[in-house]
């Protein structure tokens, strides 16, 4: 009974369009109501409890740095360094988008972002080189929802945080499948283009390829600098965040002298705005994660899911199940936040890696950025690129597709995930 309040309460009111953050409140007011314990003390002091957080001191910083790589210079470098190493190949641009997707995702961690960047730079030169359009920005998109999944991650840090869960260790146990993720991407991409006949750019000379990592080293340095720093405990997440946003100033200001001082400023004003959404949701998101373990929700959950704890890859299944189809309905960071304080018990008593667990559900969450009938970084991708919804939703089919039997692939061997973030770790 009161699962079945919170849940209709939460999901009548994101279908009468009010925004998640307030409809997470209302619903956390109505069991509140329900269990005699309402008080807008209470509701206020959980609601700044919720962002009292060290770790989320991470989150502006790590936007801000993101944001300076798109406009210092350091997204494109990273496109042209990938364009002179694989750029002449047979469907050339798709391998340099894939190789700048899994690039990027080390600088900013911002899926929205990462896609963006893809299609503003790419997108032009593979119309203009007859690229398949649905492919094509079925491709950028799919690139860009690595970004989540390989450190510095935004929603690594959130569900670190919503479910207690090492950052660091999340960090590092997020870099191998991120980059099975570009893999599978690229076997995709040349599969689609076996049988389509597209122009090819020169082959790069080697002192092309030198003056491009020249001028790329900058950028490459950056997710150096912030694993091996968390690798080795010169710094925690949240100060890797400062490094990282420092950094970019740093070297856009100075290396590449991009950035200039009203371009910061509308940085500022931008990420600004992101980490005030961010946290207004996170802190909404911990009022409920808070009543629902009043409510003793995830009791009510586990006694459901009871039969499958001595089954944990067929409780893993069914999780990720559940999640892939919340996925579509509902943005990434959203999902995170209601969902790991529900099952993070149940995962607990089965005996499943939270650190797997926490890197899965990001990986799953992702692939509903690219899934009708929201896919956030869909919507993105069309109205940079210009191209129709249909169009982009027929091109993303094939990747995720592959995307989700990657899926099933880690849950049925959970040490590809495990076993290289062990060996990260030391």
């Amino acid at each position: 009974m009161v699962m079945l309040l919170f849940l209709s309460v939460l999901l009548i009111s994101i279908l009468m369009g009010l925004p998640v953050a307030f409809a997470l409140l209302l619903s956390s007011m109505a069991l509140m109501l329900h269990l005699d314990l309402f008080s807008a003390d209470v509701l206020t002091q959980s609601l700044m409890n919720g962002v009292d957080s060290f770790p989320l001191l991470a989150v502006p910083f790590f936007l801000v740095a993101g944001e300076v790589m798109a406009h210092g210079g350091l997204s494109r470098r990273i496109v042209q360094l990938a364009a002179t190493l694989v750029g002449h190949r047979k469907g050339g641009l798709g391998y340099v988008a894939v190789i700048t997707s899994v690039l990027l995702a080390g600088l900013s961690g911002s899926a929205v972002a990462d896609a963006a960047a893809l299609v503003s730079i790419l997108y032009p030169m593979m119309r203009k080189s007859g690229y398949p359009e649905g492919p094509s920005i079925g491709l950028l998109a799919s690139g860009g929802i690595i970004a989540p999944v390989i450190p510095p991650s935004l929603p690594l840090i959130i569900i670190g945080v919503a479910g207690n869960i090492s950052i660091a260790k999340l960090f590092l146990g997020g870099i191998a499948p991120g980059l099975m993720m570009g893999a599978v991407l690229m076997v995709v991409w040349w599969m689609i283009m076996r049988k389509e006949t597209v122009e090819t750019t020169p082959r790069a000379t080697g002192a092309e390829r030198l003056a491009a990592l020249r001028e790329g080293v900058w950028a490459l340095l950056l997710p150096i600098i912030i694993i091996g720093g968390i690798r080795f405990g010169l710094f925690t997440p949240t100060e890797a965040a400062v490094v990282a946003a420092v950094y970019a100033i740093t070297v856009s200001t100075l290396v590449y002298r991009e950035l200039t001082l009203k371009g910061f400023y509308d940085i500022l004003i931008v990420a600004g705005r992101s980490t005030a959404m961010v946290m207004f949701l996170v802190g909404a998101a911990m009022v409920a994660a808070w009543l629902i373990t009043v409510a003793q929700l995830p009791q009510q959950l586990a006694e459901l899911l009871g039969p499958l704890v001595d089954h944990p890859r067929v409780l893993m299944g069914v999780i990720m199940l559940i999640v892939l189809m919340v996925g579509m309905v509902m943005d990434l960071s959203p999902t995170i936040l209601i969902l790991v304080p529900l099952f993070m018990p149940i995962v607990k008593m089965a005996g499943i890696d939270p650190v797997y667990f926490g890197v899965m559900f990001v990986i799953n969450t992702s692939i509903g950025l690219i899934t009708p009938p929201v896919g956030t970084v869909l919507n993105v991708v069309c109205g940079v690129g210009h191209a129709q919804m249909s169009t982009a939703v027929r091109g993303a089919l094939p990747f995720i597709v592959a995307y989700t039997l990657l899926l099933v692939v880690f849950v049925l061997f959970p040490s590809l995930i495990i076993v290289p973030m062990k060996f990260f770790a030391g």
